[in-house]
């Protein structure tokens, strides 16, 4: 995590997503920007909660483990989202490994500041309701999603999520490799059929596997097939 300390950039972020009026001008001093580079984790299931953050640039994926250590990713986020929503208004500590599938811009304000200057802002508490609620439907979706439609729309649409196109001239045309194992835990499929599935899109030229990986090179083709993503 790097501290951008630029304080156009972050007034540019705030503008850019319409959100100015989310925080008041008493927040507005305590707001910071942060960097998190691809592969970065943002935040731990199990830390104690002390930034909220939005996402202002990017992708990042959000994941549980259990006990035994087996990993299940629950979803992916980009732009305009928030990080840490339920676990500031329950209190709670974090419940679910937040990391960054591409670069990340995040606006970040600790919990202190939240509590003293914003816990009687009605714009910050639309705010969060809207985005808390957003959540809820999303996964209704997603399960609905995942009972309703064939393997090969599913896999299209995790394809679309974890690959990504940047803007920014160093991020152009930059795509990402996702393990095999995630895939089949999060489109709810066994290992066998989704092997199936690969192979096929492997033959048409949407994708390359290689040493457990999956990369993506036709993401175009891959939107034909699955149509609206349901997975963000």
């Amino acid at each position: 995590m790097k501290e951008i300390k630029d304080r156009e950039q972050l007034t540019d972020y705030l503008h850019a997503h319409q959100i100015e009026s989310v925080f008041n001008e008493q927040l507005i001093p305590y707001l910071s920007l942060y960097n998190f580079e691809q592969g970065e984790r943002i935040c731990s299931q199990g830390e104690h909660a002390e930034i909220l953050y939005v996402l202002v640039k990017g992708r990042v994926k959000i994941y549980t483990t259990s006990a035994g250590g087996k990993t299940l990713i629950l979803s992916f986020k980009k732009p305009l989202e928030v990080i840490g929503d339920i676990e500031y208004v329950q209190g709670i500590n974090i419940m679910n490994t937040v990391e960054a599938v591409s670069s990340v811009c995040m606006i970040g304000i600790h919990h202190r500041w939240l509590n003293k200057y914003g816990s009687d802002h009605a714009p910050l508490l639309q705010f969060l309701l809207k985005i808390i609620t957003r959540k809820f439907l999303l996964k209704n979706n997603s399960l609905s999603f995942n009972l309703m439609h064939p393997v090969e729309m599913r896999l299209a649409s995790y394809l679309m999520s974890v690959s990504f196109e940047d803007s920014d001239s160093q991020l152009k045309g930059q795509q990402s490799t996702v393990s095999i194992k995630d895939v089949a835990n999060f489109i709810g499929t066994s290992y066998r059929h989704l092997n199936r599935v690969i192979l096929q899109f492997c033959t048409d030229g949407l994708i390359e596997r290689n040493k457990g990986f999956i990369l993506v090179k036709d993401r175009e083709g891959l939107s034909r097939i699955s149509g609206p993503n349901i997975y963000e």
